[in-house]
């Protein structure tokens, strides 16, 4: 039997394998692929995840936020690209989503204002600068939403293929 780590900064994939209850060697079981000896790596971070790694313990774990961390702090990519999405509840990515569109909503005539000779000028950039917080903002309530989603597929709270077919058939 594994015994209890007592380390202060724990990595999320820790986190999420000790949420679990899980040691090592149990995680290892369920994620028939990585060796215990290999989490334990991840773990210290001794050696970076492969990107198949993260699938299948967030699969496994039944977290896909490991995802979204993978990207925003293993990938060069993923770090200049990719919002870092926390988990929230319903009720806030619902609220941060309808200010984020409320905001979007005002500011879309200055927008096209801006953009509708094709470039930016001097003194549009400050407005335009706004607008993409703004927009951004709006990816990141979406992003939430989306992860939001995973994580009750993953608990089983909602029924993955009837959303997949909502989503492929829109206009049903």
């Amino acid at each position: 039997m594994g015994r209890a780590s007592i380390k202060a900064n724990k990595t999320l994939y820790q986190l999420k394998r000790e949420e679990l209850g899980l040691t090592r060697e149990a995680a290892s079981d369920l994620l028939e692929v990585i060796s215990d000896d290999r989490i334990e790596k991840i773990e210290n971070e001794k050696v970076l995840p492969h990107p198949d790694e993260i699938l299948i313990m967030a699969d496994k774990y039944k977290a896909p936020e490991l995802k979204n961390y993978f990207c925003t702090h293993h990938c060069e990519l993923g770090r200049k690209s990719v919002p870092e999405i926390k988990m929230k509840d319903l009720a806030q990515i619902t609220l941060e989503m309808l200010a984020s569109l409320n905001l979007a909503t005002k500011d879309k005539d200055r927008l096209i204002e801006i953009t509708a000779d094709g470039k930016v000028d001097d003194d549009e950039i400050k407005d335009f600068a706004k607008i993409q917080i703004t927009l951004e903002q709006t990816v990141i309530a979406a992003e939430s939403l989306k992860l939001w989603s995973e994580q009750m597929i993953a608990n089983g709270m909602i029924d993955e293929k009837k959303l997949r077919y909502y989503m492929e058939h829109k206009d049903q």
